[in-house]
């Protein structure tokens, strides 16, 4: 029926006889067959049975005694005679005899398995399956592969443990290595026989690199307190983490197993593990889609509106912002549950963002709709343009995550134009602002400003205004034209901030000067790619 052999038979006798059920059995003879597991539970059972009712005929009367003493070649180092020979009792623990293939009694399809609790009988049948596709079905994601993902119950590999330590046991009795790391994981296993029925079930391919995930996470309540004793034994393996709602995570557990020793666990633990009554819980079936990145680039025409909300002390500023009137349009065509905006620098509240835009993209979280036509993304951005005239957006595309690395790349690297409309106080004549155009590369020293030092550290900045070029409006106002080093503060390098910024337009022309308008001209990173029309 498997690849099973002779020096399987005292495993499958005792694993049989304690109540565990016929796949973690052949767990853990380190049977790697998928196509096995996949048989009905029944049909494993019987097989088994049929096994050892035919290795007893075959052999005759061969009983693999535990208590036979280990070959020479494989005696315990001293110190260690007996560290994995007593159960909780203090008792050795003990092989069944050979019984013509009654050791299964214990071991029935209505039992619920000492080791999976379940897992592997009630949650692989095909009406476990049928639920997890009706919630995946009527939460109505769009997809073309899953990967399929399990949390387990930390207190299963509790359980593990004393089946393992006594099948060591009966490894060495019989002179031969126990291969530990050739058991195969219940999560794979089950993974194994899930995949192909939800896969016919959905319609679709399993793909471990999918963005779509179908997640189902156990629980068993009765049986929740085993892992207790081992922040006892254990107690630097049990600290308090965020977001976690116990110490008791599966990897704290398994991290406390690999370091108790065989004589402390067998102490607080049963060997082997007792039955419970009933099986896991599956308290989760819920589905997820990876994030769907759109980027695109907007202008802002309004002198009174945030790029993001502005909210101070919990009392919002202002009821809009370019954010929300992009985004508001994106969630409800993707159907996400929330976004991430992040654009290539920003602008205040008064400037207003011109030429061809600036590069912005949003991170969609868990959308359930994905496919999008390029008709369907340029009537989305005809959508988000209709509604309002305070921005537009243009080269509305979806685009990867590693691509939004180039746009923010641009934050440092590129180069900005500016418009600003500047006051003095003293006169002026065209004469008097000329030379500003004959300036390049002019290095400035910028302290943080007075009005972003709430969140920006202090610090000095160093920056490039690398041309400038004045139009004289009246004695009183020019506006100049500044293509600069990315990251300069303009307003700054207008009235100088109290002196924060060296050197600035007031110095320069030795006379005081203001900022009445500002407005960005260009944005020179070349990302998103520009579309047709």
């Amino acid at each position: 029926m498997s690849p099973l052999t002779e020096k399987d038979r005292p495993i499958i006798q005792l694993l049989l006889s304690t109540g565990t059920c016929p796949r973690c059995v052949l767990r853990f003879c380190c049977v790697g067959s998928q196509m096995l597991y996949r048989h009905p539970h029944e049909e494993l059972l019987k097989d088994l049975r049929e096994f050892l009712r035919n290795s007893h005929e075959e052999e005759g009367s061969v009983c693999l005694d535990v208590s036979d003493p280990p070959c020479k070649r494989l005696r315990l180092e001293p110190g260690e005679e007996g560290a994995g020979d007593r159960n909780h009792n203090g008792a050795i623990p003990q092989l069944p005899p050979a019984d013509d293939g009654n050791a299964a009694a214990q071991s029935s399809p209505g039992n619920v398995c000492n080791v999976c609790l379940g897992v592997l009988q009630e949650f692989c049948e095909a009406a476990f399956v049928k639920k997890v596709c009706q919630k995946v079905n009527s939460a109505d994601y769009q997809f073309t592969s899953f990967v399929f993902s399990v949390s387990l119950p930390p207190q299963l590999s509790v359980r593990e443990t004393p089946l393992q330590v006594t099948i060591s046991l009966c490894f060495r009795n019989l002179g031969l290595p126990f291969p530990k790391d050739d058991i195969v994981q219940l999560k794979e296993v089950y993974k194994w026989i899930i995949h192909p029925q939800l896969s016919e079930e959905l319609g679709v391919p399993a793909d471990g690199k999918s963005l779509f995930e179908v997640s189902v996470v156990f629980a068993h309540p009765e049986t929740d307190e085993e892992c207790h004793f081992l922040a006892t034994a254990c107690p630097d393996c049990f600290k308090p983490a965020k977001n976690k709602q116990s110490v008791f995570t599966r990897m704290a557990v398994i991290k406390a197993l690999e370091k108790i020793k065989e004589e402390d666990f067998l102490k607080h633990f049963p060997c082997p593990p007792s039955s419970t009554k009933n099986h896991c819980d599956a308290v989760e079936i819920q589905c997820n889609n990876g994030a769907v990145f759109v980027a695109g680039r907007y202008n802002k025409y309004s002198r009174n509106l945030p790029q993001t909300p502005w909210i101070i002390d919990g009392e919002r500023k202002l009821e809009s912002s370019v954010e929300e009137l992009i985004s508001e349009h994106l969630m409800a065509q993707f159907k996400a549950d929330s976004f991430n905006f992040s654009s290539s620098g920003r602008e205040d509240v008064d400037v207003r963002t011109l030429g061809n835009g600036r590069p912005f993209a949003i991170e969609l979280v868990n959308p359930h709709r994905i496919h999008f036509t390029t008709e369907e993304m340029r009537r989305l951005q005809q959508a988000i343009n209709d509604s309002s005239d305070k921005i537009q957006v243009r080269d509305l595309q979806l685009v990867t995550r590693s691509a939004i690395g180039r746009m923010k790349e641009g934050e440092e690297e590129k180069t900005k134009t500016y418009s600003a409309l500047i006051w003095t106080d003293k006169a002026i004549q065209r004469e008097d602002i000329a030379f500003l155009d004959d300036i390049k590369e002019l290095k400035l020293d910028q302290k943080t400003p007075l009005r972003v030092l709430h969140r920006r550290p202090l610090a000095v900045r160093c920056r490039l205004i690398h041309t400038m070029r004045s139009e004289y409006i009246d004695e009183h106002h020019f506006r100049l034209h500044l293509k600069t080093q990315a990251g300069t503060y303009i307003k700054e390098f207008v009235h100088g901030d109290f002196g924060r910024t060296k050197p600035n337009i007031g110095s320069l022309l030795n006379r005081t000067a203001d900022i009445l308008e500002l407005d960005v001209e260009s944005v020179d990173v070349d990302w998103p790619p520009t579309l047709a029309d």
